[in-house]
């Protein structure tokens, strides 16, 4: 009988051992690859920040930019002058996601995951974006990002200190991490003179604090591109609104973007760089414009 016993606790333990290590595998699957399934949806929080910062009524003056698109227009000339310019749209929507997904998203999930980083990935962005024109548009987006957080979103959503017994892996603690990162570089910015506020780790450090999942965050930030893009189509008569929210709609801009978030989930800021060199070209060359709608 002993020997039976002994038997049934030696199985008892192997298997709470083999669960045990299931989980943990199941743990780091879930953070190696994003989740579509795993959304804001099911946390009421995340949900309402989510719509609260896919609203484009956000004051981010996104929409005061082109992205490059108008100068792009302005030197491929459709022929003749009457033929439609929306396939030399897609073209650029194109080649503008896959620019920001290669330039950008790694400092989005990157701020996200390590919000105390926020000071030198905000300047590792600013060094590694050349283009001026680019360069101005990030921290201009960023700095109104960090008012609305400032003037709208703080009071509901500082995160109070977490008791030390809780696992530094926890969302909490992760959400107090960034909240407390938010509130020490903006302080930081009124008097520093290297601190940018780039848009890009900003993003990743704002939706953590808000709850937002960073497969969400991330699906968001090249969603929200694509659609002032878009708008800046429709702004220069290249689609009509009806046209824009259809392309919005479109199953090829979904797998898109989260084709472009699944490459670029565990790419490091270190391998952060343009895909599209000839983008900065057409960013850059916008102030060159002898006439313009946009800033950039």
């Amino acid at each position: 009988m002993g020997a039976n016993a002994n038997d049934a606790q030696s199985l008892k333990d192997e298997i709470a051992e083999l669960e045990r290590r299931l989980t943990d595998a199941k743990s780091q699957l879930g953070e190696a690859i994003p989740d579509q399934t795993r959304s804001a949806s099911g946390n009421d929080a995340a949900l309402h920040a989510l719509l609260l910062l896919s609203d484009s009524a956000l004051p981010l003056g996104s929409f005061a930019f082109s992205s490059g698109l108008e100068s792009y227009l302005a030197h491929h000339k459709v022929s003749p002058p009457s033929a439609s310019q929306l396939p030399s749209f897609q073209t650029f929507l194109r080649l503008s996601l896959s620019t920001l997904a290669s330039t950008a998203l790694p400092y989005v999930l990157a701020a996200y995951r390590n919000p105390e980083d926020i000071e030198t990935l905000d300047n590792d962005f600013d060094a590694s974006t050349p283009c001026t024109v680019a360069r101005r548009a990030s921290t201009a987006q960023g700095r109104a990002l960090l008012a609305v957080w400032e003037r709208s979103f703080r009071a509901q959503y500082t995160h109070e200190t977490v008791d030390p017994s809780q696992r530094n892996g926890s969302i909490e603690h992760s959400q107090h991490l960034a909240s407390t990162a938010l509130t020490s570089f903006s302080a930081a910015l009124r008097t520093s003179d290297h601190l940018n506020a780039h848009l890009a780790p900003l993003w990743g450090l704002v939706t953590n604090v808000l709850s937002v999942p960073p497969s969400d965050s991330a699906y968001l930030f090249l969603f929200s591109h694509a659609r002032t893009v878009i708008s800046a189509a429709v702004r220069a008569s290249v689609m009509g609104p009806y046209q824009a929210q259809a392309v919005l709609a479109s199953a090829e801009l979904q797998e898109r973007i989260k084709k472009l978030v699944a490459e670029g989930w565990n790419k490091k800021v270190e391998d952060a760089g343009q895909s599209v060199p000839v983008m900065d070209l057409w960013v850059g060359r916008h102030e060159k414009l002898y006439s313009r709608i946009f800033n950039s």
